[in-house]
């Protein structure tokens, strides 16, 4: 069995950068996605952009009518109804520009190719480090337009072992509009090596299959998952509600934060003073769910009333899963099954008032027009862990700059520098690098969290087996 030293992956790295790839164009929006100065500032002091005209969306007219026949619902189903509504939801409709300039965020992958490049390293070293017997599998959750993905396999392919490895590729995606991107991005690499290329709207119908190794990535994914905001009272764990602004037999009196105001008026965004159709409101009393979601972590059990948090069922559900697809359980902790990346917004704790959305690469409130913003939670990357517990092992997180610096972008830059046609497209791909890596931007405030199957072995493996999540590197 082939074991990956720090020269073999120094070796794997150069080689993979000897292939001249493509040049990708520096993003020119207005910023990254979902950027902001403070992710822990209160809603008070985002930068908000009202709404231009007072008609009620698709998805604002549907939740109005269930709220009102029902009453208030979380704000994971609020979340989840304008993310994901089949006909009227963000992400499921054709017409609605997402990514780039154009669209409301920018992604790290459609900002530079090095990104991907670098995730594909890593991807392959861990490959090599198992032992590179076994055939491949990769699997993305919430691949984008597919240019994450196509970096990756691009990077694969240049290596004839792990070229020939590839049987699959699997993509989560519950949007046709994506489906039909993604299809249009991997299927002329995917026809020319004779890879499967494979749809699913859920991960749980990728099947565990440890005679075949497990690549996965999930970029900005777990951070669009509903979630549920919950508040420690006297009584027990009480859950944050969204209900009609107009409904009088609730009230918002008992909530720790006014999340009900708006932002302080900003010099750069206007403001039409409409009020919003929506508001939080406690739901009056602890009930089973909430209580058990207090409970679902050791971290939240020490909390003093008045706490929120935000907790995220579907997430942990999901993480597990990903952990079930690096287990081998018939090795005995012997040999591993996967490996896999976690790139997000977010930190090893559980935040209380991150939920936010954007437009326009601008930050506006979570109810300005339901169905055409961008909503976002950050994730607590310790809950992740937890759900791996026995199945997979978590390594870091660590910053997305430090993940990038220590994977070799510096030398992957020059090259393409070298390559380059003209000075000013030399200078673009230094710029749209340094974005990647920005200490006041991505490279501070995304997240990269490694995961590898559980070994028998694992508290003995060398600090080099582990790069780049090492501590005091």
């Amino acid at each position: 069995m082939f074991r990956a030293t720090a020269s073999n992956r120094a070796r794997a790295v150069r080689n993979a950068f000897r292939a001249p790839g493509h040049v990708r164009a520096g993003d020119s929006g207005s910023g990254p996605r979902r950027i902001w100065s403070a992710l822990g500032a209160r809603i008070q002091h985002r930068s908000y952009v009202a709404p231009a005209n007072n008609a009620v969306t698709p998805i604002e007219k549907i939740l109005l009518d269930n709220i009102k026949a029902t009453g208030p619902i979380s704000l994971g189903r609020y979340m989840q109804m304008c993310l994901s509504h089949p006909t009227e939801g963000y992400y499921m409709k054709s017409s609605q520009q997402v990514f780039g300039e154009k669209g409301d965020f920018t992604t790290s992958p459609e900002i530079s190719q090095v990104f991907g490049e670098l995730v594909g390293v890593w991807l392959l070293s861990q490959w090599l480090y198992a032992g590179n017997s076994r055939k491949l599998r990769l699997v993305e959750l919430g691949p984008g337009r597919g240019t994450l993905m196509q970096d990756i396999l691009r990077v694969l392919s240049q290596f004839s072992a792990a070229r020939e490895a590839i049987e699959a590729v699997h993509l989560v995606e519950t949007s046709p509009n994506m489906r039909q991107r993604q299809d249009e991005n991997l299927s002329p690499l995917a026809f020319q090596h004779k890879w499967d290329l494979q749809w699913h709207t859920s991960i749980e119908e990728i099947p565990q299959d440890p005679s075949r190794f497990t690549l996965l990535v999930a970029h900005e994914f777990f951070d669009a998952l509903p979630f549920n905001l919950i508040q420690k009272t006297q009584q027990g764990w009480q859950e944050v509600m969204v209900a009609t602004a107009d409904s009088t037999d609730l009230d918002s009196k008992s909530l720790n934060v006014d999340t009900t105001l708006r932002p302080k008026r900003d010099s750069t965004t206007s403001q039409s003073g409409v009020p919003s159709r929506f508001r939080r409101v406690l739901s009056p009393h602890p009930a089973l769910s909430s209580n058990l979601l207090g409970l679902s972590s050791s971290r939240f059990k020490d909390l003093p009333p008045g706490s929120q948090i935000e907790v995220s069922p579907t997430a942990f559900k999901i993480a597990r899963k990903v952990g079930e697809l690096m287990h081998d359980p018939e090795s005995k902790g012997e040999r591993s099954a996967g490996s896999g990346l976690v790139v997000d917004y977010g930190a090893e704790k559980a935040f209380g008032n991150s939920f936010r959305a954007f437009k326009e690469h601008k930050i506006v409130d979570v109810f300005h027009r339901p169905g055409e913003c961008d909503l976002t939670v950050n994730v607590d990357f310790a809950y992740l862990s937890e759900a791996l517990a026995g199945l997979a092992t978590p390594l870091g997180p660590v910053t997305q700059g430090t993940f990038l610096t220590r994977m070799g972008l510096a030398a992957r830059v020059e090259a393409l520098k070298k390559s380059a046609q003209s000075e000013e497209r030399a200078a673009e791909i230094e710029k749209a690098a340094k974005r990647l890596v920005d200490s006041t931007g991505m490279g501070s405030q995304y997240q990269v969290m490694g995961i590898v199957g559980t070994r028998k072995d694992e508290s003995e493996v060398r600090v080099e087996e582990r790069w780049p999540f090492v501590k005091d590197a």
